[in-house]
């Protein structure tokens, strides 16, 4: 039962100091101009894709079948587009813009919670399998969802959010991967096809996120090469840390 209690404590360490350390750096930096921010969130659409791409789908198929994995995609994108319906705010130009930054915001908070999710199951795994790997996928994942918690906080501030009320959201999408480091650890071995389905719906709702919002914004704030350049940076960076 200690054992337990100590990777779960550990999941919702992991999951909060990574997204809210990126959280607290986006706090530092300040309200930063259009080309900084279009730099910033196509240097995030360059890492979420690579991760999706090279990291998430791909286990997820090494999981389960073909057809679990594709299912998960889809409705992970189909949940993400409804609540993207759901949260679609109406009135003058000005407010919408601002506000439509807060809804990037909060939904890429919502794909990364989704994220995390999967990812705490890993965690509680692998130190059901052995301490030394339970620590260093937990490093591993802290590392990477630091600049996630930089790509969620950024536009939540530029839509005039508070710093602290930022801040605190990069705090909370962290918290499911405590909740899937507890299951992991409870359940011990889960179902390799539970575990591809949650990772290929947590791809299916980034790789929306990343070409449906991040890339598109970040092209329309800034029309010379920032967005371009900020994406291949990010993508090499994900390269480097998915391997």
């Amino acid at each position: 039962m200690d054992n337990i209690l100590y990777i779960t404590f550990i999941g919702f360490l992991v999951g909060v100091i990574g997204t809210g350390v990126g959280g607290m750096l986006a706090l530092i930096i300040g309200k930063p101009g259009n080309q900084f921010l279009s730099l910033i969130l196509g240097f995030s659409a360059g890492i979420m894709l690579t991760i999706v791409c090279f990291d998430l789908l791909p286990e997820a198929f090494e999981r389960a079948d073909f057809l679990v994995g594709l299912i998960g995609i889809i409705i992970g994108v189909l949940t993400i587009i409804i609540i993207d319906e759901a949260v679609h705010n109406h009135g003058n130009s000005k407010i919408v813009h601002e506000r439509n930054f807060i809804k990037m915001g909060l939904l890429i908070g919502l794909g990364i919670a989704l994220h995390n999710f999967p990812e705490g199951l890993a965690i509680g795994s692998g130190f059901m399998a052995t301490r030394e790997l339970g620590i260093g996928i937990s490093i591993v994942i802290a590392l990477h969802n630091i600049p996630e918690g930089i790509s969620m906080a950024a536009p939540m501030r530029v839509g005039g959010m508070s710093r602290l009320k930022a801040v605190l959201f990069t705090f909370l999408v962290g918290l499911p991967m405590g909740i899937g480091a507890l299951i992991g650890a409870v359940l011990g071995e889960i179902s390799d096809s539970f575990i591809a389905f949650c990772l290929a719906f947590a791809g299916g709702t980034m790789l929306y996120i990343t070409c449906g919002e991040l890339i598109p914004s970040s092209s329309r704030l800034h029309m010379g090469r920032t967005s371009s350049i900020g994406f291949v940076l990010g993508f090499i960076v994900g390269l480097l840390m998915t391997k």
